[in-house]
């Protein structure tokens, strides 16, 4: 037998929705839980080469991070039910009543995602540019004369330190024999 809210009497939902209200931060524990299941689930089902040597191979990192996710949604969940709660940041000086600003929301979605439909056939170094210099401008800046120079050296640094530093292969585009 299912209880439907409309026999519930209103002072009875009041009191479960002020419960709810002031345990909210479970949402952030369940989210957590979820999270550490899923990181652990992939990594101890993850292939592995039986040539691995050494004790500490790829699945090592995985389990730790899955590992302390779960011990900090069940830390969490325990001070929350024990009345633990969370402050709110003092140093925000954002004004709650102005309606959300969803030009600039979606000018660096549409960029975000335009960098990535644009990355595999122009590489990296040129869709970063792209990236680089469309969030600067989504976010306000206007400096045309120094802004795409920036972006161009930000892109190609960081294609640089992933690429040849860090062994992370982007794709180079039209560029790869340049660089």
């Amino acid at each position: 037998m299912t209880t439907q809210t409309t026999d519930i009497p209103p002072a009875e939902r009041s009191e479960q929705r002020s419960w709810l209200r002031e345990h909210s931060e479970l949402g952030v524990c369940a989210l957590l839980l979820v999270l550490g299941v899923l990181v652990l689930t992939d990594a101890l089902t993850m292939d592995v080469d039986i040539a691995q040597r050494g004790p500490v191979g790829p699945k090592t990192v995985p389990v730790v991070v899955g590992a302390g996710l779960l011990v900090i949604a069940a830390l969490l969940a325990v001070d929350v039910l024990r009345g633990g709660r969370g402050q709110a940041e003092g140093g925000e000086d954002i004004d709650l009543s102005e309606p959300a600003d969803w030009r600039t929301v979606l000018l660096l979605a549409g960029v975000f995602l335009g960098s990535a439909v644009l990355i595999e056939p122009l590489g990296f170094p040129i869709a970063g540019v792209l990236l680089f210099w469309g969030a600067a401008f989504a976010l306000g800046s206007r400096r045309i004369d120094r802004d795409p120079v920036i972006a161009a050296g930000l892109s190609l640094v960081t294609y640089v330190v992933f690429n040849n530093l860090l062994g992370v292969p982007l794709p180079g585009g039209p560029l790869m024999g340049v660089l």
